[in-house]
């Protein structure tokens, strides 16, 4: 199927212009699918693979830089408050469902990584207004080998105001631990647009603050979805996404896990591994944008063979192991 690809910059409610974009089939689309991107990344050429492999399979994909992200104005990757982000998004997203064209169209959020916190607290503002979410890889909690001291929290805490900006944050190499592929690596880090510099103080602690807030409050998620990740991630623990589907309220969830995979499931893998992934991704929202599938209702998926597990069919252990483990890493914030 033939697909559009068009840009637009909106101004947000602090008067910052705000790179937008969208990837439309030419017919009358599907649903609606709204991308959250990860921590230093971007929508226009990042998520180009993924918004064309959506809309070709007939979904309007609509995607938005953050602040400092991108093409958006503002400090690079600055973020003063995570709530701004999740403000622009949702009212980005609000904004367009209004529209004529769309007004009768199903919603889904899209995030990966600490997009996928973007995602949840977007769906959090009207749990009523979303049909469902993808969610690859997501930034939701935060290990217990790897949360910083108290202490340190603390002593950081009270400079955050004096040097907010200063890139101090000691992280390994993200890009090096997400992809896989070396040749899609070096690709993505030709990208001007991604962040590779140290995160900024700031930055860093919204993103700690926002992950241990949703790991307190995993139980409120109502909306259903399918979380996604690589058995291997080294960046974003797989557990986090165990422990989301154990505590999550959702009466539709479901969870996959693909052997040997990493954190970058939709772009750094091969082309198979990555085919595979949206596969199972269309799959899902195909099923959801059925008259028989509601957001109130349980669809049930078919089992298949790398790890699946939909409502009703995890066994005990995987769940009682995902309560007790406390996952996620710092530096997953991607």
């Amino acid at each position: 199927m033939e697909v559009e690809y068009q840009e637009e910059y909106i101004k947000n409610s602090r008067g910052v212009q705000l790179f937008t974009c969208r990837w439309l089939p030419l017919s009358s689309p599907k649903a609606l699918v709204f991308l959250c991107h990860g921590y230093g990344m971007e929508c226009g050429d990042f998520m180009k693979g993924c918004g064309t492999k959506l809309a070709s399979y007939g979904y309007a994909v609509f995607g938005i830089d953050y602040e400092g992200h991108g093409r958006s104005m503002g400090a690079r990757c600055y973020i003063k408050k995570f709530d701004d982000i999740v403000n622009d998004c949702y009212n980005y997203f609000k904004l367009v469902s209004g529209k004529d064209e769309y007004k009768n169209k199903k919603r889904f959020l899209y995030g990966e990584s600490m997009g996928g916190a973007v995602a949840l607290l977007v769906h959090k503002k009207d749990v009523n207004f979303w049909h469902g979410a993808v969610l690859v890889a997501p930034m939701c909690k935060i290990s217990e080998k790897v949360k910083p001291h108290p202490l340190v929290v603390k002593i950081l805490t009270r400079v955050e105001d004096l040097i907010p900006t200063w890139k101090i944050v000691p992280t390994k190499d993200v890009i090096e631990a997400a992809f896989k592929d070396p040749l899609k690596r070096q690709e993505i880090r030709g990208n001007k647009l991604v962040y590779q510099e140290k995160p900024r103080l700031k930055t860093a602690l919204e993103l700690l603050r926002t992950s241990m807030s949703l790991e307190d409050t995993l139980n409120e998620v109502k909306i259903p979805f399918f979380v996604l990740h690589g058995e291997a991630d080294t960046v974003t623990d797989p557990e986090v996404s165990k422990a989301l589907y154990a505590q999550a309220s959702s009466q539709d969830k479901s969870i996959k896990l693909y052997p040997g995979m990493w954190h970058g499931l939709t772009v750094g893998e091969t082309d198979h591994n990555i085919d595979i992934v949206f596969r199972d991704i269309i799959s899902w929202l195909d099923k959801r944008c059925s008259d028989t599938c509601t957001t109130t209702s349980t669809c049930e998926d078919t089992l298949v063979n790398i790890s699946w597990v939909d409502q009703g069919k995890v066994s005990s252990p995987s769940i009682q192991q995902a309560r007790r483990w406390k996952a996620g890493r710092l530096h997953s914030a991607m």
